[in-house]
């Protein structure tokens, strides 16, 4: 039922992309919607989901179990940056987060209006990711061993880091901008800066929810109790 719904909610995000007051002018960028982070996570977390259900209609093929363990070191940490930073952003600094109307001269002495999303768009976009996959770890999966965490998660989020900063960065170098405000009004050296920390708080994100999560699944284990109880009744 979770994974059903929440892949069917980041759907339901991806696909409403197209009303966006600014998606035509987005989509003939280099990178299109790609660009943007939160896109990216959205992505990876709806193909954790999806492999997630295909884990619970069939169990037997453990391929989809270990491809989702993997997507999940990957899209966990992730939608847990972009959740923390654009809401934080979102209620106190919107005018880093959010693009004016489209062609906006840059040069106007009058600061544009930011475009909000809507409210259902918004949280499928920007909190549905991260709420149901950690509500998934904590109900359902075991937590990652610790060389998994240490070394793994340490890689992947490296890799990961490196990825989306050479990619922001080549887009922006055709498009003139970068697809968030606080990207496009700081220098190299400070992109550099918020790359290098959002990557650590990701990082530090997932060893810090992999510690505190018990170590057996909540529903799993319960289940597997009851079900020894009956055997023995």
């Amino acid at each position: 039922m979770l994974h059903t719904l929440a892949a069917t909610t980041m759907a339901y995000g991806w696909n409403n992309l197209e009303n966006l007051v600014q998606d035509t002018w987005i989509r003939e960028q280099k990178g299109g919607h790609m660009q943007f982070l939160t896109i990216q996570g959205l992505v990876v977390a709806w193909l954790t989901m999806v492999f997630s259900l295909a884990a619970d209609l069939f169990p037997h093929i453990r391929a989809a179990r270990i491809i989702k363990r993997a997507l999940f070191m990957i899209a966990m940490p992730l939608s847990v940056v972009v959740t923390s930073i654009y809401w934080s952003l979102l209620f106190f600094a919107p005018h880093l987060l959010l693009q004016g109307e489209p062609g906006e001269p840059s040069s106007s002495s009058k600061v544009p209006e930011v475009i909000r999303l809507p409210l259902q768009m918004d949280l499928a976009l920007h909190a549905v990711p991260a709420v149901s996959l950690l509500v998934d770890f904590f109900l359902f999966e075991h937590r990652y061993a610790r060389t998994e965490a240490q070394y793994g998660a340490s890689l992947v989020a490296a890799i990961s880091g490196l990825w989306y900063a050479a990619w922001v960065e080549y887009c922006a170098a055709h498009n003139g901008s970068f697809p968030y405000p606080f990207l496009t009004d700081n220098p190299f050296p400070i992109r550099v800066a918020i790359y290098v920390g959002a990557t650590f708080l990701a990082l530090v994100s997932f060893w810090v929810i992999n510690a505190i999560r018990p170590a057996q699944p909540l529903v799993g284990t319960a289940t597997a109790e009851r079900t020894k109880k009956n055997r023995v009744e």
